[in-house]
């Protein structure tokens, strides 16, 4: 059981599970964040929907109501700019829920298995000074 339990406090474990968390787990909320806040922010300057900004490179650029590019070619910036603020929201909730956390608890570990040390170290050089006395008295 020791040696699961190092094995799952271990780097390589924790970061991994921190990239399954940051592809899998938070990507409904952060699309809905996206979606239902930032969207609307960006809706105020032109669309409602971060993805449809688009540059048209070589015309004439048409699409359909869906969104498809129905001639021309366009480059949708505003599709890798919606994925990139998805990306750093997921990033940040990741961070701050479970990084910080992480390393607090690590840290405290360290700090009692450094005191466990120091109180044996104590305790042995107690014993050793208790054992040259008595062989001094004998």
């Amino acid at each position: 059981m020791k040696g699961f339990k190092e094995f799952l406090l271990r780097g390589n474990v924790i970061d991994l599970a921190v990239a399954v968390v940051i592809g899998a787990a938070f990507t409904n909320i952060v699309n809905a964040f996206v979606k239902g806040v930032i969207n609307p922010i960006i809706g105020v300057f032109g669309t409602k929907d971060l993805a449809a900004y688009a540059s048209c490179l070589k015309g004439p650029c048409t699409m359909d109501g869906a969104g498809n590019v129905t001639s021309g070619i366009y480059i949708l910036w505003g599709l890798v700019l919606a994925a990139l603020v998805q990306f750093l929201i997921t990033a940040a909730v990741v961070y701050f829920a479970l990084i910080v956390p992480m390393k607090r608890y690590m840290a405290s570990r360290k700090t009692a298995a450094e005191a466990t040390v120091e109180a044996e170290e104590k305790e042995v050089a107690l014993l050793t000074e208790i054992r040259d006395a008595l062989v001094r008295q004998g």
